[in-house]
């Protein structure tokens, strides 16, 4: 079965940047948006994604979380 991230990213054009959606999506927790976001730099160890940019902010106890990324598709 695939996850969200897995899903948003195939079906991301190649060569397009897309943000990964949070507002009014399964995202829009910010420790599930911060979970896909790993999962989706994870694939950029295979060269097929380019990560365009991303922001973090910190929970509560100091740890940091992705809270807005941009990638790209590259293959």
């Amino acid at each position: 079965m695939e996850s969200i991230a897995q899903r948003i990213h195939a079906l991301a054009p190649i060569g397009v940047p897309v943000e990964l959606p949070a507002a009014g999506t399964w995202l829009e927790n910010p420790f599930v948006y911060d979970a896909a976001a790993r999962e989706i730099k994870a694939l950029t160890r295979d060269g097929c994604t380019e990560i365009v940019s991303e922001r973090h902010a910190h929970t509560s106890d100091g740890e940091p979380i992705v809270v807005h990324l941009v990638f790209k598709r590259l293959c």
